[in-house]
């Protein structure tokens, strides 16, 4: 399959953003402290997934077929940020949503 690896990143991108304006409305997309969270672990990410990745000795190869080649900066598959984005917002999504259920009670 061509982008074996961008369709599943993109897919999650998706799915996390639907659930949380469908599904569990917990406000956190309006939250300033979700974006510095964000840029944070965006910060942190780049020089660690830049080393992982850097073409001149990666230490994870991509098939190329499976990714856009995109890469930005220093490398990093555009589709890292994206199941990045992804898997820290679920967590946090999450996080929020059980935080709320508690006030609640």
């Amino acid at each position: 399959m061509p982008w074996g690896y961008t369709v599943p990143a993109v897919t999650a991108v998706i799915v996390v953003v639907f659930l949380e304006l469908a599904v569990l409305k917990t406000g956190l997309f309006r939250k300033p402290a979700y974006w510095l969270t964000m840029a944070v672990v965006t910060g942190f990410q780049i020089p660690v997934d830049g080393w992982l990745t850097k073409l001149s000795a990666p230490i994870v190869l991509y098939a190329p077929e499976h990714i856009t080649g995109w890469r930005f900066p220093w490398h990093i598959p555009v589709e890292d940020f994206l199941f990045g984005f992804a898997l820290v917002t679920a967590v946090l999504l999450l996080w929020e949503r059980a935080r709320l259920g508690e006030e609640a009670q």
